[in-house]
């Protein structure tokens, strides 16, 4: 049997065990592993969030929300949404939006590994190197948190958040229409046979997620308004995962 398939059959949110997700802004974990660490508490595991800034220049009008005023409210939209998933263990990194490609390597990976020692998670959830919108802060953060992850002697499961191409297929032209990929970029798409996990979410579990999602207001309130709130939740009504490690190893193998 296909090894990605085992993996679909043998994990789920109880063996997920202890879950750690390590991203670059407020509302990266809502969009990418929110019904992921719902489903995770309600099977009794322990849930913990990094994020390594608090997002304050994600904003087209600064003259609005200068970024004092932008970096305040993104914490209080993050505590919403955290808890409307139910986590009660967030940490900021404290780095400043859109540079985490100046900070020392070394600086970064070593906040991970001192995260990934004292959480001990059983699965770590980050961006791919792709960062999946191709975002520089998002490729930084994968960059720090694999070079931890394999200097560790890879303690835990590593997931990367993804995409399949039935994915793109569906929803490619609002994809575009959105401005969702950074120009440049390309996006992740993985095999459904080649993931680690994918969480098709309906039910309180999708509520839970549409509800941490729209607690990001500041970033997700004209994005929901424009395409309608049922569609945007349709839109990201599943998560998909690719195992890090596998994915790695094939990539130097070829």
């Amino acid at each position: 049997m296909n090894n990605a398939r085992e993996a679909r059959q043998i994990i789920t949110t109880t063996t997920v065990g202890t879950l750690l997700g390590i991203w670059a802004h407020p509302d990266d974990e809502a969009y990418l592993m929110a019904g992921l660490m719902a489903a995770t508490i309600a099977a009794g595991q322990r849930v913990v969030v990094a994020t390594a800034t608090k997002g304050e220049a994600g904003t087209g009008d600064p003259g609005r929300w200068p970024p004092e005023l932008l970096a305040a409210e993104r914490e209080a939209e993050t505590r919403a949404s955290m808890a409307a998933v139910g986590v009660t263990d967030h940490r900021w990194l404290g780095h400043r939006d859109g540079s985490l490609h100046l900070v020392p390597p070394q600086r970064g990976i070593e906040q991970v590994a001192s995260l990934i020692d004292e959480v001990r998670p059983d699965t770590i959830v980050t961006f791919g190197p792709d960062g999946m919108t191709g975002h520089t802060d998002h490729r930084t953060v994968s960059g720090w948190v694999t070079s931890a992850w394999t200097a560790m002697g890879r303690p835990s499961r590593l997931w990367y958040a993804t995409l399949t191409p039935d994915f793109h297929r569906e929803w490619g032209a609002l994809n575009e229409e959105m401005g969702l990929w950074f120009e440049g970029s390309t996006p992740p798409s993985d095999p459904a046979d080649e993931l680690a996990y994918a969480l098709g979410l309906d039910g309180d579990l999708l509520d839970r997620k549409f509800a941490a999602l729209t607690a990001h207001r500041s970033q997700t309130g004209d994005l929901i308004a424009a395409v309608g709130p049922q569609r945007y939740r349709t839109w990201w009504s599943t998560e998909f995962f690719v195992d890090a490690g596998r994915k790695r190893d094939r990539r130097d193998h070829q």
